[in-house]
């Protein structure tokens, strides 16, 4: 591999696996045995290749592919006549996470629109009372962009979904 890609490939390893440990809670070297084999892509990851190149134990990484599998974000597959495992990002994980920001984003416009519920009743009792009332311009807006940024985001998933099963 030429230097300067494998430079690049060493900062995006830990660009991501910074993002890994701060979104998935990720331990640090499982973050980054994730990010070297979403790297590698399709032709997979040998455990010899991980040991090489991010410089850990065996039994390192020996454990933090066994958590990664258990967490079904990896996956590996065998090629007849070779005793080795190539591990791969499981695709499935992306979808479940995509699906569980759906599922916050849902229970977050929820809430939202409880809120908005009970302000708008207040506001009610308040028009007689000649009080000031709540403004709920917020919550509406709110709402239409969580709303709108789900049906988005459903398309793209399908889209992943569509492709992935085109590809296999």
């Amino acid at each position: 591999m030429d230097v300067l890609l494998k430079n690049q490939k060493c900062h995006l390893v830990e660009k991501l696996g910074i993002h890994f440990e701060k979104k998935e809670g990720l331990a640090p070297v499982a973050a980054r045995v994730f990010s070297y084999i979403i790297l590698n892509g399709k032709g997979g990851t040998t455990f010899e290749e991980l040991i090489e190149n991010l410089c850990a134990s065996k039994s390192t990484i020996s454990t933090h592919l066994t958590h990664l599998q258990g967490l079904n974000k990896l996956k590996y597959y065998t090629k007849i006549g070779d005793r080795k495992k190539y591990y791969i990002m499981n695709h499935d994980s992306m979808v479940q996470g995509i699906n569980k920001t759906i599922e916050d984003w849902n229970k977050e416009m929820k809430i939202h629109q409880e809120v908005m519920s009970y302000k708008l009743t207040v506001n009610n009792l308040k028009e007689t009372l000649n009080e000031e009332k709540f403004n709920v311009e917020f919550h509406k807006d709110f709402i239409e962009f969580l709303d709108k940024t789900i049906e988005s985001v459903k398309e793209i998933k399908n889209r992943i979904i569509k492709n992935h099963q085109e590809n296999n």
